[in-house]
């Protein structure tokens, strides 16, 4: 009895008629505007679920009571019977527009599941239609299930993803080689006709020779074509979420160990990539299309919107061939020929830096599989892209972005990263109000025992720095003969851009926008001298600092001027009278180091090129050997054989091309004074090495000390030999 009567109500509902089924539907299009939803609107919904379900085909239901229904379905106020019977009657109509069913989807999980039910439905009914033209499918639908399966990525079963990415292959690969039909506007009496349809060009006007992609220009699309751009848009979402072909992540590795080189050759062929699952088929094509993008993108465009269109392929496509190469390494191999080439390509070219981050990233995840230096990327990377591009806001977010994303690899892999603080700050200081909380969490991976000191006084510099990047930017457009233009911005404003050229204070502008930590200086050819002279202890406080700067020759070819005051206060105050922690060891690395220097750069040979550093600089480094000397006297047969060298280094031909006779003799004479004066160890320790309360002025006048005599004995050596001191 009951089977008679559910057969007795399908059979009414497979039998209404059109203009019953209408009315009834504007019936209940009435009810659902009421505010109290009865019994009565619940039983009308129910029949209506079983009308439409009840037949082979879909019924078409009236717009309106459709929107209506949609509303329902988002509406998370409403009761869940109601949304249940409105997901139900939907899925089983005519298929609605995906679009407006998703243009504002609710964060409601229960109510999201019913409106991804209907949209997985439809989509479902358009892809295995297989009758269906691409023209017959929604533009709108692969956006839609894109932002689905990001949500709710096991709503699709693996039927259904194979099913999908078949077609993904299918637009992404196969589309269409002309340009859509277009309209054109005929005579008077003839009207508008179709134009025939047209070849696509590349960026630069050439007739498209390779297939279809998102680089390829033309006055209208075809609907493969426009499918071709959707796929392109949410194909690397769709990887991200299934990047296996049904396997699990063992499986997964197990298979990576096969060898890659057959991989390689398999994957490589067309007609063997026809025989792959579904999804490693879409791999294969999508990381051919990602090739050619790459290859599109070095074309000249004609239109500066395809210039902005090239850039942003390049960065989608270096990530999609990442993600690719991450789910099947043997891929590595066949992208890091592309992707070098495209760094040469790319690195010198400041309006590309935002595309040479997604290629660190790959250098940074794939660089030691296929054995590749990635030093120099980096180096590219922290050093020249902060510095440059510093007001670059989107530029800044990303570059953060991608620090924060590998922090520890970055610290263990990258040896300039914690010592390119000063330039990343750069971006914090230009664009501190969006970035602060990104930099606290990035500071910690910045610390390290050498330069924390450094660092927290970079932080605490930060509105210097942001200045001095100010007036940067502005002396790049600066001009003497504008003064009256920049005056009128501000007196401050004309004085700083003047001071910021000076050479008093270039070198605190270029230490405060230092490219890395450990580099430049505050100090000048006075302050060195002055801070030393109030603080001597200072020498050895920063003894490892100081040593291993004055031990480097490169040093003198950077920055000579600083390195002779370096030196002169190496042998001024590296003493025990001015601190009881100069022990003969200390003083012994000094004298080493220095002794090596000046060997190296006085050798005599035939081959030798002149001298590029100045005669005071060997005179300096002459009289602090012998300064070292008096304080450990077995240094002195070892100084005095230094200094016996010096005539031969004066008179050979590269130095006296170089320096004026006036020069050498200056060299000559300061050794002959140098060598007599430690042939008198003591008289020679007096001399070179006053002590520390020298300046005293009390000791002229005390008779008890050993001052006086010693200045008469002084004298006494200065009548009999005139030159004996030095200047």
């Amino acid at each position: 009895m009951y089977a008679a009567a559910t057969e007795s109500l399908i059979k009414q509902a497979r039998e209404i008629k059109e203009e019953e089924l209408q009315r009834f539907c504007g019936r209940i299009f009435k009810q659902l505007h009421t505010k109290d939803v009865s019994g009565d609107t619940v039983d009308s919904l129910q029949r209506l679920n079983l009308i439409v379900s009840a037949t082979k085909y879909a019924r078409e239901l009236p717009s309106d009571l459709v929107m209506k229904l949609q509303t329902v379905l988002r509406s998370s106020s409403c009761p869940e019977q109601l949304q249940v019977l409105s997901s139900s009657i939907i899925r089983e109509s005519s298929p609605p527009s995906v679009h407006s069913l998703c243009s504002d989807p609710s964060h409601d999980s229960r109510t999201f599941s019913y409106v991804a039910s209907v949209v997985l439905t439809q989509v479902s009914h358009m892809l295995l239609e297989s009758r269906l033209s691409d023209g017959q499918i929604s533009r709108h639908t692969l956006p839609i299930l894109s932002k689905m399966i990001t949500a709710y990525p096991e709503i699709l079963t693996d039927d259904q993803v194979n099913l999908v990415s078949r077609k993904l292959v299918d637009w992404l690969r196969y589309a269409s080689m002309q340009q859509g039909a277009s309209m054109s506007s005929g005579g008077f009496f003839s009207g508008p006709r179709t134009r025939q349809p047209a070849p696509l060009t590349e960026v630069d006007g050439v007739v498209v020779g390779n297939f279809f992609t998102v680089l390829c220009v033309g006055q209208s699309y075809t609907e493969d074509q426009w499918m071709n751009m959707y796929t392109f848009s949410m194909i690397k979402s769709w990887l991200l979420t299934y990047d296996t072909d049904g396997t699990t992540n063992t499986e997964s590795d197990d298979r990576s160990e096969v060898d890659s080189s057959v991989m390689s050759m398999v994957s490589a062929t067309s007609s063997s990539s026809r025989l792959l699952p579904p999804k490693e088929r879409l791999r294969e094509k999508a990381f051919e299309y990602c090739q050619r993008l790459i290859e599109q993108s070095d074309r000249k465009a004609l239109k500066k919107t395809d210039t902005e269109l090239q850039k942003a392929c390049i960065i989608e496509s270096v990530s999609i061939m990442d993600i690719i190469c991450g789910e099947d390494p043997s891929y590595v191999y066949r992208a890091f020929p592309c992707i070098k080439a495209l760094y040469g390509r790319l690195n010198g070219d400041l309006t590309y830096a935002r595309a040479l981050l997604p290629i660190a990233q790959f250098y940074l995840n794939h660089s030691e599989t296929a054995a590749v230096d990635s030093e120099a990327v980096f180096c590219q990377l922290f050093s020249h892209c902060p510095a440059e591009q510093f007001n670059e806001p989107m530029l800044a977010f990303e570059f953060v972005q991608f620090c924060l994303l590998n922090a520890s690899v970055l610290q263990d892999r990258v040896a300039n990263y914690r010592q390119s603080f000063p330039n990343l700050l750069k971006f914090l200081a230009w664009n501190s109000s969006g970035l602060i909380e990104e930099f606290v969490e990035l500071l910690p991976s910045l610390i390290a025992p050498d330069t924390a000191i450094e660092l927290l006084h970079t932080i605490l510099d930060l509105p210097c720095l942001a200045a001095a990047l100010d007036l940067q930017q502005r002396s790049a457009c600066y001009h003497a003969s504008d003064r009256t233009t920049w005056d009128q911005q501000g007196a401050k404003v004309a004085a700083c851009l003047d001071a910021f050229r000076q050479p008093l204070y270039r070198g605190l502008f270029l230490y405060i926008l230092r490219p890395e930590a450990g580099t430049g200086d505050t100090i000048d050819s006075t302050h060195l001298q002055a801070l030393c002279r109030l603080h001597p202890p200072l020498i050895v406080d920063q003894s490892r600092e100081i040593l291993e700067f004055a031990s480097s020759p490169a040093n003198i070819y950077s920055k000579e001027d600083f390195y002779t005051h370096v030196v002169w206060v190496i042998g001024e105050y590296l003493s025990v009278s001015y601190d009881p922690r100069c022990t003969v060891e200390l003083i012994t690395s000094f004298f080493e180091s220095l002794e090596a220097v000046l060997f190296e750069i006085t050798q005599v040979r035939q081959s030798a090129s002149p001298p590029s550093f100045s005669p005071r600089l060997v005179t300096v480094l002459m009289t602090t050997l012998a300064k070292l000397a008096t304080r450990s006297q077995d240094l002195i047969p070892r100084v005095s054989l230094c200094l016996s060298k010096m005539r031969t280094f004066a008179r050979s031909a590269p130095v006296m091309a170089c320096y004026s006779e006036e020069d050498t003799e200056e060299i000559i004479t300061r050794a002959h004074e140098l060598i007599n004066l430690l042939k008198l160890p003591n008289v020679a320790q007096f001399v070179l090495a006053p002590s520390a309360g020298g300046d005293s002025p009390r000791w002229h006048r005390d008779t008890n000390a050993s001052l006086p005599q010693g200045m008469r004995a002084v004298s006494g050596l200065l009548h009999r030999h005139s030159s004996f001191l030095p200047t």
